[in-house]
């Protein structure tokens, strides 16, 4: 899987989206992965000529490093109770430049909703197959961080996606959680969590039960890994 984030390249890849799309402007603008081989400056410059020209609205850079946000300021990065690496050093930064945080896979590639245990089968082409975290073995494992949703979501009235949701919502303002789903019932289980309050108790209460459990298996095969936090 090539990457080319070119500045010329971008613009056409926008000016091809805003025909497939028949829209005059593009939302959000991602560079899914930092491209090495193009300084992030010429980057974020192109996409900047686009905004000026009313194309793109919003820049955005997915699984990036923190020298990269510094150079950039935009940021899309996994985030969710069972993959909390951001914590450390990629909210501090973004909460210092004062840029929005937009969490991919909130729900664990579906894992923190609870409709996936060890005994769970996937499509040959659905792409957790290859994911360490995914295997049977690691889902067993990691079944205590669903269950723990579980009982919160009991306690709440809600499901555990909509607990995963929220919690991510409560860590802080500029958070805005993306979690995919292509059937309309999930979606509005997800909008339904913007509706679930967890106080102060709760999320001490969530933050001490998960900070006994420690989730099993690598989030990507190593090939993907490299390719994050560049």
């Amino acid at each position: 899987m090539g990457q080319d984030s070119r500045p010329e390249h971008i613009k056409q890849v926008a000016e091809a989206s805003l025909k497939r799309l028949k829209v005059e402007a593009i939302d959000l603008f991602y560079q899914h992965r930092v491209d090495t081989d193009v300084p992030i400056e010429d980057v974020a410059g192109a996409v900047q000529d686009l905004i000026r020209e009313g194309k793109v609205k919003h820049f955005g850079l997915s699984e990036a490093g923190v020298q990269t946000i510094r150079r950039a300021h935009a940021v899309q990065s996994e985030y969710s109770l069972w993959w909390r690496a951001p914590e450390a050093e990629v909210l501090p930064t973004l909460e210092e430049l004062r840029i929005g945080f937009v969490p991919c896979s909130p729900l664990g590639k579906g894992f923190l909703t609870g409709k996936i245990n060890e005994n769970t089968t996937f499509d040959r082409s659905d792409f957790r197959n290859i994911v360490p975290r995914f295997t049977p073995e690691a889902r067993k494992a990691n079944q205590a961080l669903v269950d723990l949703l579980g009982e919160i979501a009991e306690q709440k009235k809600a499901t555990p996606a909509q607990i995963a949701l929220a919690w991510l919502l409560a860590q802080k303002p500029w958070i805005v959680p993306i979690p995919g789903t292509t059937k309309l019932e999930r979606l509005e289980e997800n909008i339904g969590s913007t509706a679930v309050e967890l106080t102060s108790d709760d999320l001490r209460e969530i933050e001490s039960a998960a900070s006994k459990i420690t989730v099993q298996g690598a989030r990507y095969p190593e090939e993907l890994e490299r390719r994050t936090g560049r």
